[in-house]
């Protein structure tokens, strides 16, 4: 069974939480399989902080909806500040998805790249 997974890039914004969905994203990636935070998070996080190629990411609409999503990748970018993660292990029922990591890259790292 694949771990299904979104990365999804927003931007860093005055008053929006990086533990909640934003509103608006800017682009949208879908990952197939390997989308749990041990491969793909570390793979983000060594890619945000060396240039590190990702591979097996296919570019999607910004509207597309899954319902077999594992987790969702927020990438938080802005100018002039730093990079964060927010990482949610989704539910695929009613429930609210949880917000299982935010942090910057390095921090990611020593979180699940052990």
């Amino acid at each position: 069974m694949s771990t299904r997974a979104q990365v999804r890039f927003a931007t860093r914004e005055e008053g929006v939480t990086f533990s909640e969905h934003p509103e608006k994203i800017h682009a949208q990636f879908y990952v197939h399989s390997d989308g749990y935070p041990e491969f793909l998070g570390v793979e983000i996080a060594n890619s945000l902080l060396d240039s590190t190629k990702v591979d097996s990411w296919e570019i999607e609409y910004l509207d597309t909806k899954h319902g077999d999503l594992n987790y969702i990748y927020y990438i938080w970018q802005s100018p002039s500040k730093t990079t964060w993660i927010s990482i949610f292990k989704t539910s695929w029922t009613d429930e609210k998805d949880e917000c299982i990591f935010v942090g910057e890259p390095q921090k990611l790292l020593e979180k699940y790249d052990g």
